[in-house]
């Protein structure tokens, strides 16, 4: 058997998975430690469990460590440390990020000698010496973590591994991210993704390990594993050193649980929750990867994330009238108390769902008082935000088939224009949670060869091998790991014969 769970801002959902079965269930608030609101979800479940239960794992997602980069608290004091020089002068590390962001890391920058050409020369040969002195000025002023990010290093990681080693002999306790783990093409955007990650490193082993002494004090000796936003998982030690993977894994967990509860492999997927709404693409099961650079608290980054649409409606979505609006405001966790429909006092989506005929939760008489007229003219304009929504992302103009998840699926009838059909699969207020139930443990990884210095195959073999060890040290079974995914770009801009290739491998839990 296997615990899921899913933390988002409104609610902490949780399953009990047995198999393929759901044996249990429970919807709690999200709390400010986030742990409490775990405990709670996690003894509701194990109540209505089985007596003898023996898991297999404890499956986390949650949207803690995306929170903390939105409000900027809990970062650690982070260096940036780019091998680079004599190039990349006129653009400094951190230069696009917000000054509340980058004040709140502290925005240490180092520039030195060294990185690699796109076909794996050197630029300049690594400064030890200087990247020796940044270490120890680091130190002196309390630098918590660092990123180290060369120039080429998916091409040549020898420069970031022999600065880090440098860094950890100077200051052990600084903790060190390395781009070429991170992200993928593009020397900002990488720079910027393992900043992010090493300025999360500190809060995420804190809250981890928050999170498995607690899980100790209700008896639960098994394994907590992480959810990732390409749909796998990571040990929790893994996730201590790579939490900005965690990154919209919410999103990903609900499309993968929408995938599992509905048998819909290839269409789209409508995740409604408290505030607000992700509509995604699936492809084989697993949501479609954006294949731009995307924006996580106004900077840009280019590691994998999920091609998700998110708008702000939600079930508990306040309404207003003259002009007629929905959200984008919402009493989120409070809709049990505010909502009309609960006793409370604001117009809210679920108000007009039950008026309108579309649900039956809460009081139902509470709501007679909302106007025929102004129901249906909302669940109108709650419909149209979801099919404008859907429209944007489908690959082409034909109908394809939509699946209806969150606890805010109540919003939406049985008809969508866009849609062959509208599926709403038992069990689909905790999607999210079946989705980091059932997922297995993955490893990714995007390199650039260049063809002029090893053949093809041996090229897709290199990218092949490192993802399943990936995959591995994530906390999967060597015997069980497989490729499930691997591609291949020539880059036509550079010169000589150059490719991008990227590669995915996932594979069952470590057994007991």
């Amino acid at each position: 058997m296997r615990i899921g769970i899913d933390v988002g801002g409104t609610n902490t959902d949780a399953v009990l998975l047995n198999g393929t079965s759901i044996e249990a269930q429970a919807k709690c608030p999200t709390t400010a430690d986030v742990t409490s609101g775990i405990l709670q979800a996690v003894e509701q479940v194990l109540s209505q469990g089985p007596n003898d239960i023996r898991l297999q794992g404890v499956m986390l997602g949650t949207t803690h460590f995306t929170n903390a980069l939105l409000e900027g608290k809990g970062l650690a004091p982070t260096a940036v440390l780019r091998l680079a020089l004599p190039a990349t002068q006129l653009l400094p590390p951190l230069v696009e990020w917000p000054d509340s962001l980058r004040n709140a890391i502290g925005g240490f920058v180092y520039l030195v000698h060294g990185g690699h050409e796109f076909d794996g020369r050197e630029i300049s040969a690594l400064d030890r010496a200087a990247v020796q002195a940044a270490a120890r000025d680091m130190r002196q002023k309390g630098v918590q973590a660092a990123s180290v990010c060369g120039v080429f290093s998916s091409v040549d990681s020898s420069h970031e591994e022999a600065a880090a080693e440098i860094i950890k002999d100077e200051a052990p306790h600084i903790q060190v991210t390395l781009s070429h783990e991170i992200g993928r093409i593009g020397l900002l955007e990488r720079e910027n993704a393992a900043t992010l990650n090493a300025c999360l490193a500190g809060l995420a082993a804190n809250t981890l390990g928050g999170v498995q002494e607690a899980l100790k004090s209700l008896g639960l000796e098994c394994p907590l594993f992480i959810t990732q936003n390409d749909g796998t998982l990571m040990g929790a030690e893994y996730a201590s050193r790579y939490p900005v993977f965690t990154i919209s894994s919410g999103a990903t967990n609900s499309m993968r649980g929408a995938a599992f509860l509905s048998g819909v492999t290839n269409g789209i997927v409508v995740d409604i929750g408290g505030t607000s709404t992700d509509v995604g693409v699936l492809v084989n099961g697993y949501p479609r990867e954006a294949s731009v650079a995307v924006s996580i608290g106004g900077v840009r980054t280019n590691f994998r994330m999920p091609d998700v649409l998110s708008i702000a409606l939600g079930g508990g979505s306040i309404i207003t009238q003259e002009p007629l609006t929905i959200g984008p405001e919402s009493v989120g966790y409070r809709l049990m108390d505010e909502a009309l429909v609960f006793g409370g006092t604001i117009l809210t989506t679920t108000d007009v769902s039950v008026a309108g005929g579309l649900s039956d939760v809460g009081s139902p008489h509470l709501v007679l008082g909302i106007e025929p007229r102004l129901a249906n003219q909302a669940l109108t304009k709650i419909r149209q935000k979801v099919e404008d929504s859907i429209d944007q992302v489908k690959f082409n103009a034909d109908d394809v088939p939509v699946v209806l998840v969150g606890g805010g699926n109540i919003l939406i009838g049985d008809v969508l224009e866009g849609a062959t059909e509208v599926i709403r699969p038992e069990n689909a207020a905790v999607a999210n949670a079946v989705g980091s139930a059932i997922a297995q443990v993955g490893g990714q990884v995007e390199r650039v060869f260049s063809l002029d210095r090893m053949g093809r195959q041996e090229a897709r073999d290199s990218a092949r091998n490192e993802a399943i060890a990936k995959a591995v040290a994530a906390g999967a079974d060597p015997n069980t790991v497989d490729l499930i995914e691997i591609d291949e770009v020539p880059l036509t801009y550079l010169p000589s014969n150059v490719t991008r290739i990227r590669a995915k491998a996932s594979g069952d839990l470590m057994p007991d």
